[in-house]
């Protein structure tokens, strides 16, 4: 198990609160409450290996869903996590700066395999590191930082023998910060969710877009059949969905402000977010979270910064939240 604290862990807030009569509303995580809806899946998908033309189809989709060149090298994993825990070993031992605060399994991974890493606040105090990682748009505070930096940037790196990792997992609902059309260039190393934005993250599909020897060495160490035939499936279907990802786009930019404006009327006040989630501060985040909590409503809180709180979106739990909150 991880170390590094995360939301969705419904088994310890029952612990703590009990079992709400209504169920859980979990607003701790960014995984958007309306899913893509499953598409019949042939029986044979389950019961044989995933084969590997329908795996190149996966990846097409994505170079296509993502605006990426369709010969950039990419892979598929079970899910990011695993894509962000092999990553140190593209790097042994490299001087890290990750831009924080941010998803804190990049920070616990690359010191778990030896590297020196180290949270900077900006990336001019990243100035000497060999690999430099952020998150864009970042998790919890939505920054993005414009892909002409960070292009520029992966060119610098890449001259000294670096690398740029940009965590893309929220770029969906920010399409235009996405770096994904320079996918390929020496330097830059892309990883992109799918569970968050098409709201699947049981189906544990994540990828990687980088240079060719980068690919190479992370789909030899994921191995042959990395990603069930079933998720196979339901990933072409949902990435060359384009209707559906340019309706759910609007529907969570509107649902976004919406919590807003909501979360503001009851005196928090916004830090920032992404279509999926908002961060905000409030004088008594602690008891506001207990209080939420006893309600069956779980939001994210943060020990080490305990003013603010993450508000993933409700979905159809608007009123159920603004009841709790009133």
């Amino acid at each position: 198990m991880s170390m590094v604290p995360h939301g969705g862990d419904l088994a310890a807030a029952e612990a703590r609160w009990g079992r709400p009569a209504e169920g859980w509303l979990d607003l701790s995580t960014g995984i958007n409450p309306a899913p893509y809806p499953i598409p019949p899946i042939d029986p044979a998908a389950w019961h044989r290996l995933p084969q590997h033309d329908r795996l190149r189809k996966l990846l097409e989709a994505a170079q296509t869903c993502y605006g990426a060149p369709a010969d950039a090298p990419i892979v598929a994993a079970p899910g990011t996590q695993i894509l962000i825990q092999l990553l140190p070993r593209l790097r042994p031992g490299a001087r890290v700066a990750i831009l924080g605060p941010t998803y804190g399994e990049h920070a616990a991974c690359w010191s778990a395999e030896g590297a020196s890493a180290a949270t900077v606040g900006s990336l001019e105090e990243a100035a000497a590191a060999e690999v430099v990682v952020l998150v864009n748009p970042n998790n919890p505070d939505g920054r993005i930082i414009g892909s002409k930096h960070l292009l520029a940037l992966a060119d610098d790196l890449a001259a000294r023998g670096g690398l740029l990792v940009v965590d893309e997992a929220f770029a969906e609902v920010a399409p235009a910060a996405s770096v994904a059309v320079a996918a390929g260039r020496p330097g830059l190393l892309i990883l992109r969710s799918f569970g968050k934005f098409f709201g699947l993250a049981g189906i544990r599909l994540g990828l990687a877009l980088g240079t060719t020897a980068e690919i190479d060495r992370l789909a030899r160490w994921l191995g042959p059949w990395a990603v069930p035939g079933p998720a196979i499936e339901v990933g072409i279907a949902a990435l060359s969905d384009r209707g559906w990802q340019d309706e759910t786009r609007a529907r969570l930019s509107a649902d976004a402000a919406r919590l807003t404006n909501l979360l503001t009327d009851h005196g928090f006040s916004d830090r920032g977010g992404t279509g999926l989630f908002r961060l905000v501060e409030h004088p008594e985040a602690a008891r506001v979270w207990d209080r939420l909590g006893r309600a069956g409503i779980l939001v994210r809180p943060f020990p080490d910064r305990p003013a603010l709180l993450r508000f993933g979106l409700p979905g159809d739990g608007f009123a159920r939240l603004a009841a709790a909150l009133g």
